[in-house]
């Protein structure tokens, strides 16, 4: 008999046994089926998302993108917007110092006034805008060379197609050549979002015969020297045909600071936008801003005004050098006093 007793041996019990020589039993562990992947405990106790987990997380990710998106629009627009008047103030330097250089502020070229005059319009003529005249002090040289402006009708230049980066708004479309401009219909002409303010006067065109043309307007005004002829009798700093009265700045006696130079304009939603011709290089603030007519793009008589894509307003340059943004719930009164030079209002955009 051993000194040292045995455990009692058990036979069966809840595992599987099997009873091996001299009676001995050999308890075996119970049996599972499947391996590691055949059960919930085989993997750990992992198991997969329930379909509300799982409209939870997305309705939360859809929750954070529209608070996101408008973010991120809105920062781009502001930094648009940056650019915008960053172009507008390049363009307002451009002519004071073509001013101090010369002591006249860039003309206009064209037909004039009873269709009489030397330059012509359409694009077998000179008729070269301000813009044209600017590019030397714009860093465009070369292209006023190119070009031979203002002697060269714009076919013979070679460069009226070119766009420039300066005169287009980011928040516009895009700056390529068009061929549908007013005038110049398959001419391609590089397009501007930023053209001179001829006044407040609107109403009528003397530029088609011996006799003035009333103009379909909805928005007839007499400007401040009695004129309602605000293509070639402008009272603002520039228009089309001002190389005849050649402005300066003793002119402009409502002040620098309170007296418009430049403003925004869509060319998609104006044909008369493109920075080589003189009748595409200008606007009229009797028209309110960011005013669209039924009578689409080429409606001049209701479109030849301002506007741009920013939300709430549209930038204007001062005489004086500011970029200021101009809401859309301005005064007409006071909208069309700050385009005058000589109006004598005694108003500012303060007020």
């Amino acid at each position: 008999m051993s000194p040292y007793p045995l455990p009692p041996l058990r036979r069966g019990g809840t595992g599987a046994s099997k009873e091996g020589p001299g009676g001995f039993a050999f308890h075996l562990p119970p049996f599972r089926r499947g391996g590691r992947g055949g059960s919930k405990e085989g993997q750990g106790g992992r198991r997969g998302f329930t379909m509300v987990e799982l409209l939870t997380v997305i309705s939360i990710i859809g929750m954070l993108t529209a608070l996101l998106v408008p973010a991120v629009q809105a920062a781009r627009e502001a930094g648009r917007q940056v650019v915008c008047k960053n172009n507008l103030h390049q363009v307002a330097l451009a002519c004071d110092l073509y001013h101090t250089t010369l002591s006249v502020y860039p003309p206009g070229q064209f037909t004039g006034p009873n269709g009489k005059g030397p330059y012509g319009n359409g694009p077998d003529s000179t008729a070269w805008s301000f813009l044209a005249r600017l590019l030397p002090y714009l860093e465009r040289q070369d292209i006023y060379e190119a070009g031979d402006i203002p002697n060269k009708t714009l076919i013979e230049s070679g460069v009226a197609h070119l766009t420039l980066g300066v005169l287009h708004c980011p928040s516009s479309g895009p700056n390529v050549a068009l061929a549908d401009r007013g005038n110049l219909q398959f001419f391609p002409v590089g397009p501007t979002n930023y053209k001179g303010v001829s006044g407040s006067n609107w109403g009528i065109d003397t530029s088609l015969g011996p006799f003035p043309i009333p103009m379909n307007t909805q928005w007839p005004n007499t400007g401040a020297n009695g004129s309602q002829d605000g293509l070639d009798d402008g009272d603002g700093m520039f228009f089309r045909s001002d190389e005849r009265v050649r402005r300066t700045a003793a002119h402009i006696l409502d002040g620098l600071s309170n007296t418009f130079m430049l403003g925004e304009d869509l060319p998609e939603e104006n044909i008369f936008c493109s920075w080589p011709y003189s009748n595409n290089a200008y606007g009229t603030c009797a028209i309110p801003p960011n005013f669209l007519s039924p009578g689409g793009p080429g409606d001049y008589p209701n479109r030849f005004g301002f506007r741009s894509n920013h939300p709430h307003g549209l930038n204007f340059a001062f005489a004086g050098g500011s970029v200021r943004r101009v809401g859309l719930n301005i005064d007409l009164k006071l909208y069309r006093s700050l385009a005058t030079i000589h109006g004598s209002e005694g108003t500012s955009l303060d007020e």
